[in-house]
């Protein structure tokens, strides 16, 4: 995976979607902005960075993931992936269904995946500086180069979407305190039912994960 750095950029992941949409990239690539001013978040709000936040996102080809890999948890996929590596670099924490990365009771990264043509396009923000009492952060020196090329390396390991679901199925139990949003609704996943494929059942709906 070819890792571009950026001083600035509106996002990372619009950039890379507006790539490969015009197909001007031919291989698997990974771009990080120092400064990001208008990240992707989930549900189509904005990713809000401070300077010294990590900010990257990657275009990484369909053929090269798991071929049981559900389009409708591939954010699961990515985001569980990437929790493994902060658990490596001794940083306690999990990943809320199914796609935000929280350290105890805050929130401090998320991930967002898109399918465009046959690629991947997956961004990922990571809170390393101090934003207000809402966010949590990491107070830590991480070496962005290292983790960056441990996730990669990682993601090849798993060959297939039930090795990584089998983990996340684990840790969903027993983190099912917490609300989800429902077409707009925040509702409780005490009482969820986890698929298979990594949607919800709530109430008797099922629920996908958009991003």
């Amino acid at each position: 995976m070819e890792i571009l750095y950026f001083d600035i950029l509106d996002s990372t992941q619009k950039y890379l979607t507006n790539l490969v949409r015009e197909s001007k990239i031919d291989r698997e690539v990974a771009v990080v902005a120092k400064i990001q001013r208008s990240g992707v978040g989930s549900r189509e709000n904005i990713w809000e960075s401070n300077i010294g936040d990590l900010t990257f996102s990657f275009a990484i080809k369909e053929e090269n993931l798991p071929s049981d890999l559900p389009i409708s948890s591939a954010s699961i996929f990515f985001a569980y992936i990437f929790k493994e590596v902060l658990h490596k670099n001794s940083i306690d924490c999990w990943l809320k269904w199914p796609n935000d990365i929280y350290k105890k009771n805050k929130k401090i990264g998320g991930v967002v995946t898109q399918l465009i043509k046959s690629y991947y396009i997956v961004g990922i923000g990571l809170n390393l500086t101090n934003k207000n009492d809402k966010y949590g952060y990491i107070d830590k020196n991480l070496n962005v180069n290292n983790m960056l090329t441990s996730y990669f390396m990682l993601l090849k390991k798993y060959k297939n979407w039930q090795e990584v679901f089998s983990k996340f199925r684990v840790e969903f139990e027993s983190q099912k305190s917490f609300l989800t949003h429902v077409n707009g609704v925040k509702k409780s996943v005490e009482n969820a039912t986890l698929c298979s494929d990594g949607t919800l059942i709530i109430d008797n709906e099922r629920i996908y994960s958009l991003r």
